[in-house]
């Protein structure tokens, strides 16, 4: 399902090693993406390279598992704004607050991904919207907000591609250049939000 590079080789090919999975998760926390090597990664395991190389682990595979899992995560921690009964706007504000938690459980991938190539999140294209995997329920909850009249917006898709990255990015910024709280972060990056579709 994940497009470019290794990515998609995590997801069609293997099945993903928890062990190497928290490994990589440490080492891109500690290194970054960029250097976090595949050494870095096994030590991090307690394994040599030679043993990842053996099983045929790649630092691009590695990725990959962690993209999944936390995808997996967001479109957990969206469901209850998809199919509560409150007003779209309430809804929508409930989406955005899971997307501030998700950001922070998986701020390292997200951080690795940012300081690598966020390609995982966009559709192929000229003028590429962020891919409808991440946008569709915040899109979903917009038209919610136009039909009930609790949101203010035009173009629905275009409008949720801006709220996953407005949000997602600004609360990783915020979190990791300003060390801001989490709550104090959240709540900043969502009234500016809230406020943008708000009639």
């Amino acid at each position: 399902m994940l497009q470019g590079g290794g990515y998609a080789e995590a997801v069609t090919t293997r099945t993903p090693d928890p062990q190497l999975m928290v490994a990589a998760r440490a080492a891109f926390a500690k290194y970054g993406y960029q250097d976090s090597t595949v050494e870095r990664i096994a030590a991090e395991a307690g394994l040599s390279r030679v043993t990842l190389h053996r099983r045929g682990v790649s630092k691009e595979l590695l990725l990959g598992w962690l993209v999944e899992e936390g995808t997996a995560a967001y479109r957990a921690a969206l469901w209850p704004a998809l199919t509560g009964g409150e007003d779209a706007r309430t809804r929508l504000e409930e989406a955005l607050r899971a997307l501030c938690g998700v950001a922070e459980e998986h701020a390292a991938v997200l951080n690795a991904l940012r300081s690598a190539s966020d390609e995982v999140f966009h559709d192929d294209g000229e003028e590429a919207l962020t891919r409808t995997e991440f946008t569709e329920p915040l899109e979903r909850l917009l038209r919610d907000g136009m039909a009930d009249g609790s949101l203010r917006v035009t173009d629905p898709a275009e409008t949720a591609t801006v709220l996953f990255n407005l949000v997602g990015s600004s609360y990783l910024h915020l979190r990791g250049g300003h060390h801001w709280p989490s709550e104090r972060t959240t709540e900043a990056v969502l009234d500016v939000a809230l406020n943008g579709v708000t009639p």
